[in-house]
C-alpha cells in the first residue's frame, strides 16, 4: 500500500515516485535515488471518483500554490502536484537543479503520477506552468486518451528573441548539448527581478522557500537547453493534442535590465507574443486568454489580477473539464484573492 507522508505544506501531504532504470548524471553521486514526489491535500474525501488536477510547477520551482489548489477544490476537484525529479521535495544533495537532456525523461513520473491519481479518481485535467506547460503539452500529445483537458499558465513555446538570433543560436546549443551535456552556458546573469515582484522579502505577497526556488536561478546547462529547443520545435510542427487547451498569458513581457516597479505587473520571463503565437500550434481547440497585469506565474499576481485569472480558468473548466461527481461552491468573489498560506 502507498505511504503518504506530512508534506512540508500544512494540510498537504506527499510521496515519492520511484523512478525505476533512472541512472544519475555525470558528477552525480552514484548512491542517491532519483525520485519525483506527488502532492495532494489531506484528509479529502476517498473513492469518491472525483475528477482530478495535476499541477506541474516550471523551472527552478516547486509546487507552494495552495490558493491554486483551494480553487479547484471548490470546483469540485481532487487536487495533486508534481515535483519532478532533481526539483524541490524531489532534489537531493548533490544532484543537478532540474537537469534532463530529454523532456520525454518526465514522461516516467507523470505516467506514475497519473496511475497513483487514478486509483482513486475519474478523469484528469492537467495544468502546467512556463517548463512545465511545454512539458505537459508534450506528455498530453504523446498520451491520446489519458488527459480530459489541459491548462498552459505562461507555457514556454518557443525561445526569446528574434528570429535570427534563435535560428543562429540553435547549432551551438546542439554541439554543445551534446558532447557536453552538464557544461553550464554562458547566459546575462539573474538580476532577481522576478524574485522581488514575487518573495515576501523584497515586497512580493508569497513566502516560498528559497532554497527549493532560488534567486538567482541555478545555472543552465547545454543538454538541458538543448531538450527545451527540441520540444519548442515540436510545438513549432504542431502538437495536435485532442483535447481542449487554455493557454493563460500576461498581456506583456519587459526583460529591462533596471528596476521599476511596473514589473510588478509583467512577464518578465517569456515572451508572451511568442506565447500567442505559437498556442495555435498545440492542437485544434485552443482558447488563448491574455491577462492585462499578470505576471509570469499568472496565480501569483496581485489579488485582482489572480482573482481574475482563477475566475476565468473556472468558467473554461466547468465548460470543457472533466465533469465533477460532487458540486463545488461555484465563483466566489474572493477566490484566490486571499494571502500566502505557506
Amino acid at each position: 500500500m502507498r505511504a503518504w507522508h506530512p508534506d512540508l505544506l500544512p494540510g498537504y501531504e506527499s510521496t515519492d515516485l520511484p523512478l525505476p532504470g533512472v541512472t544519475p548524471a555525470p558528477g552525480e553521486p552514484e548512491e542517491t535515488e532519483l525520485v519525483a514526489t506527488l502532492v495532494r491535500r489531506a484528509g479529502g474525501p476517498r473513492g469518491d471518483r472525483r475528477p482530478a488536477v495535476l499541477y506541474l510547477h516550471g523551472w527552478n520551482d516547486y509546487f507552494f500554490q495552495t490558493h491554486l489548489a483551494e480553487a479547484f477544490a471548490d470546483l469540485g476537484y481532487a487536487f495533486h502536484a508534481l515535483d519532478l525529479r532533481r526539483y524541490g521535495r524531489s532534489l537531493r544533495l548533490g544532484q543537478l537543479r532540474g537537469f534532463v537532456t530529454d523532456l520525454a525523461d518526465y514522461f516516467l513520473e507523470l505516467d506514475a503520477a497519473a496511475a497513483v491519481i487514478a486509483e482513486d479518481h475519474d478523469g484528469l485535467l492537467v495544468m502546467g506552468h512556463s517548463t512545465g506547460g511545454l512539458i505537459s503539452a508534450l506528455w498530453t500529445a504523446a498520451r491520446p486518451g489519458r488527459v480530459d483537458a489541459l491548462v498552459l499558465n505562461s507555457p514556454w513555446l518557443d525561445l526569446q528573441g528574434s528570429a535570427l538570433v534563435r535560428t543562429l543560436g540553435s547549432p551551438l546549443v546542439e554541439a554543445l548539448g551534446s558532447r557536453n551535456p552538464t557544461s553550464v552556458l554562458r547566459l546575462p546573469p539573474d538580476l532577481g527581478y522576478y524574485a522581488r515582484v514575487l518573495h515576501t522579502e523584497h515586497g512580493g505577497e508569497w513566502g516560498y522557500d528559497t532554497d527549493l526556488k532560488a534567486s538567482p536561478s541555478p545555472p543552465i546547462r547545454a543538454g538541458w537547453l538543448r531538450a527545451v529547443l527540441v520540444g519548442h520545435q515540436k510545438v513549432a510542427a504542431g502538437l495536435g493534442i485532442e483535447v481542449p487547451v487554455l493557454v493563460l498569458a500576461s498581456a506583456a513581457s519587459d526583460f529591462g535590465r533596471k528596476w521599476h516597479e511596473g514589473l510588478r505587473g509583467v512577464d518578465t520571463v517569456l515572451d508572451v507574443e511568442q506565447i500567442a503565437l505559437r498556442a495555435v500550434r498545440l492542437g485544434g481547440h485552443v482558447t488563448l486568454v491574455r491577462v492585462p497585469e499578470g505576471v509570469h506565474d499568472l496565480v501569483l499576481s496581485p489579488p485582482a489580477v489572480r482573482a481574475g485569472v482563477l475566475a476565468t480558468t473556472a468558467r473554461w473548466v466547468r465548460a470543457y473539464g472533466p465533469v465533477p461527481s460532487i458540486t463545488g461552491s461555484g465563483d466566489r468573489a474572493h477566490l484566490g484573492a486571499g494571502p500566502d498560506t505557506d
